[in-house]
């Protein structure tokens, strides 16, 4: 473990080049994604959800999330705003496969992006990005891992995250 976070702790959350040279690759539109699943690799691993712009984001009262188990996916305007982040690019810290699931970074991404089509598919966590206005543009980036676990993985992340930003990634709502 000790090892596994050395590594993550040199990671800027707002830089592209410091996140490729963690090993996350990918760096695909949601809009392309949509079409084209088999874009992402079919292994457990760890994704982002990246806003590339500098402005705060034009929220929608009304996103594009499926209501899963019949739950309204949508915040308020001002939870929105109170959990946005300024200064950072990565807006969602996500998992695929840990512990006993067997899911991959393809089946995982391929439930998110569901998710925000409309559908009742089962990826609640992370549904305020679809409150952002065309989620289409939004990046997201992947890091196949072929050791340790998603799951320590990305709560690592986020506690690197938390500890720089003094807050959770915008929709990640909970550690």
């Amino acid at each position: 473990k000790l090892v596994l976070y050395q590594a993550i702790m040199k990671i800027n959350f707002n830089d592209a080049a410091s996140l490729k040279d963690n090993g996350f690759t990918g760096f695909k539109r949601v809009s392309f994604l949509m079409n084209n699943i088999t874009a992402i690799p079919d292994q457990p691993g760890v994704y982002l959800v990246v806003f590339d712009r500098s402005e705060m984001p034009v929220f929608c009262k009304k996103g594009t999330g499926g209501f899963f188990k019949g739950k309204d996916p949508n915040v308020s305007h001002g939870e929105l705003k109170a959990n946005w982040v300024g200064k950072t690019k990565v807006i969602y810290i996500g998992k695929a496969g840990g512990g006993t699931s067997s899911a991959t970074l393809r089946k995982r991404l391929n439930q998110y992006l569901k998710f925000g089509n409309g559908q009742p598919a089962g990826h609640y966590g992370g549904r305020l990005i679809w409150q952002i206005e065309n989620p289409g543009n939004l990046i997201i980036c992947w890091k196949p891992l072929t050791s340790g676990d998603p799951r320590e993985y990305e709560k690592q992340l986020i506690t690197e995250f938390r500890n720089f930003y003094k807050m959770r990634p915008f929709a990640n709502l909970t550690d």
